[in-house]
């Protein structure tokens, strides 16, 4: 037996471990009050005056202590192993337990008021903003999120963008009218000028680097130089347009109403008028996104950015002191902030965490509550009793204690009763 006690003792958890020693004193707690009432009922058994009181009282203590000893027991299993009716009720019941137990955590917590409420009176927007306040909380965040993305990022291979591309995005855009898109989009540029940021950014750069490759230029248009001219003339000829382009460049940046962007400005609105409502430019466009959809190196410049743009994220995720990081705790700083000096954020913030948690409620009520049932059924009527007389029954050994004080009490009040009515 103490075999076998050992084994399950070494398969329980330290809980409960802690727990059957917890039912054990009080079990022996129990059976000591039992004994001394025995002992006292003997001690004082056919004697008069005072201890025929003490006798009635432990007389009655033994009946009320075994009453109680059998309902306990009969909870879990059969009293001394006899088959009495209706004991052992939780092995026999334990499916019945199990829906009842599901029923009522369903019924009683489970509903969308008592979540709604509990989630409320939390004040998690609150509790978020003084603990994200904490720079060392802070850091911890930005870290598990760094940690967790760079994660995402190492198990995303190369064939799964060619599966998105090919799969997804690829058909995707070939379903897409493209030329009102873009028509749209241009048209929308040129309202708000946005086009003349870039305008002038593409004439700074090619005017510097003209400026400082004047080499370069010599060399590829030396390359289509005639070959009967001189020397000195294509020199001559090369220097001038080097020079020509440099001033050309430089008078169009300079001037916002040079005729060269005046022109740009009339064929990028032609363009966009085109894209818009010109079925030919529409069709050729089309074409145009067709082929180079269908082109193969579309695959190999989505791998190819990926890969890039992977590289740059791991190795900004990688340093925890880099732009990444830095810039993930000024966020979740700034964000603390917000939550504790702006209270309709943190209601709305509140708010929202309660129908989330209602929404799961909802949705996943009966299946939260069914894990009851379901883990009760799958185990046998001992195991279920076990378990359960092992988070239960140190509590039920106190009836056990209270109905050997009590029927004391009561005998010894029976006994005086009986002793002035006679």
């Amino acid at each position: 037996m103490a075999d076998v006690t050992g084994f399950l003792e070494a398969a329980e958890s330290e809980a409960d471990v802690v727990r059957r020693r917890g039912l054990r004193r009080m079990r022996t707690v129990a059976v000591s009050l039992l004994l001394f009432a025995a002992a006292v009922y003997l001690a004082t058994l056919k004697r008069d005056g005072f201890l025929g009181y003490v006798n009635a009282g432990a007389e009655a203590s033994m009946v009320g202590a075994i009453a109680d000893w059998f309902a306990v027991t009969a909870l879990f299993k059969h009293p001394l192993g006899l088959p009495i009716p209706h004991t052992a009720l939780i092995p026999k019941r334990k499916d019945d337990l199990g829906k009842g137990l599901e029923q009522f955590v369903g019924e009683n917590f489970l509903q969308e008021q008592i979540i709604r409420e509990r989630i409320l009176s939390i004040g998690i927007a609150e509790r978020v903003a003084a603990w994200l306040s904490v720079p060392a909380n802070a850091r911890r965040v930005v870290d598990e999120a760094a940690e967790i993305t760079a994660l995402a990022l190492s198990k995303v291979r190369e064939d799964h963008i060619v599966s998105l591309v090919n799969d997804a995005l690829v058909p995707r855009f070939k379903e897409e009218q493209i030329a009102p898109l873009l028509g749209g989009l241009l048209s929308e540029a040129l309202a708000d000028d946005l086009h003349h940021g870039l305008v002038d950014l593409g004439l700074e750069e090619l005017h510097d680097w003209l400026v400082a490759n004047p080499e370069t230029v010599h060399e590829v248009l030396g390359e289509r130089a005639p070959w009967w001219a001189p020397d000195s003339v294509n020199t001559y000829v090369i220097n001038r347009l080097h020079l020509e382009m440099v001033r050309w460049l430089a008078e169009i940046r300079s001037d916002p109403t040079h005729r060269a962007r005046l022109a740009l400005d009339s064929m990028l609105h032609r363009l966009a008028d085109d894209l818009l409502g010109n079925p030919a430019t529409q069709e050729r466009a089309e074409r145009l996104k067709l082929r180079m959809l269908e082109h193969p190196a579309v695959i190999n410049t989505a791998i190819t950015i990926w890969n890039a743009l992977r590289r740059a994220l791991e190795s900004s995720l990688a340093d925890p002191d880099g732009a990444v990081h830095q810039r993930l705790l000024l966020e979740a700083q700034a964000a603390a902030d917000r939550l504790r000096s702006d209270p309709e954020l943190r209601a709305r913030v509140d708010q929202t965490a309660a129908d989330l948690a209602v929404f799961v409620v909802e949705r996943y009520g009966n299946d939260i509550t069914a894990v009851i049932t379901h883990t009760i059924e799958r185990w046998d009527g001992k195991e279920a009793s076990r378990r359960i007389e092992l988070h239960v029954g140190r509590d039920l050994q106190f009836i056990r204690i209270n109905g050997t004080i009590v029927g004391g009490l009561v005998g010894v009040l029976i006994h005086t009763v009986s002793v002035v009515i006679s």
